[in-house]
């Protein structure tokens, strides 16, 4: 028995020798079993560093990095909201061109469709498979949701619906909306909706086709009569 608490005391030093006790402070990282990531590699700034081309460890940010916090963060094509406040911009805060709706239906092509169908009516090839929660698009709820609230689901996703923020560019989330905008606008648009000088053209094309004459009758009228059998 006496040879186990020995054991048992020496095996108690070693662990602390190598361990360390609860608390102590330490620049080396504690023995960890499953870590978790909890501790990355990083670089200490202005020193040596082979990785780079310059041999340093500090550099500069990405092209086209906003720091948090500062002004350029804070503004609707970034966030969806009006500056300093928490309201959703109604509109797109982009501009809306050919260009941008043209890549917007091919980002929904790619991204929506799946789900949300490609008329918009949440019916898309997931139904199939027992997802049947999708939204649709031209629900009155969807319709009058501000832009920038539709931006911030696709950014941070929304109920069933994941995050695309990082798979989708800020400026192809406009663009997906614009395209969006342009679906509902295709069954709840009014004769008013269209340019004043393109309306007498759609008019003409939704006029119904004019009656088509009966050939076969027709031709029975213009043709001459045929002689009357004569009377023996």
């Amino acid at each position: 028995m006496r040879y186990f608490f020995l054991i048992f005391g020496l095996t108690v030093v070693a662990v602390m020798l190598i361990a360390g006790k609860r608390g102590d402070i330490s620049r080396k990282p504690p023995i960890e079993v499953f870590p978790d990531m909890d501790r990355m590699p990083k670089l200490r700034p202005q020193t040596a560093n082979s990785f780079f081309a310059d041999g340093m460890s500090s550099q500069l940010p990405v092209p086209g990095t906003v720091a948090r916090g500062s002004p350029y963060q804070d503004i609707p094509a970034n966030t969806g909201k009006e500056p300093g406040t928490t309201n959703w911009v109604i509109n797109i805060p982009v501009p809306v061109t050919e260009q941008l709706l043209k890549r917007g239906q091919e980002r929904y092509g790619i991204y929506c469709v799946v789900c949300h169908g490609p008329a918009g009516d949440g019916k898309g090839i997931t139904g199939k498979y027992g997802m049947v929660a999708m939204a649709n698009f031209h629900d009155p709820r969807i319709v009058k949701m501000p832009d920038g609230e539709m931006f911030t689901v696709i950014t941070y996703g929304r109920n069933l619906m994941g995050p695309y923020g990082g798979q989708i560019d800020l400026q192809d989330r406009w663009a997906i909306i614009a395209y969006v905008r342009a679906i509902q606008r295709s069954r709840l648009a009014i004769l008013d909706d269209v340019p004043a000088d393109q309306r007498e053209d759609l008019r003409r094309s939704m006029a119904p086709p004019a009656a088509q004459t009966n050939a076969p009758a027709a031709a029975q009228t213009n043709a001459p009569a045929a002689a009357a059998p004569k009377t023996p």
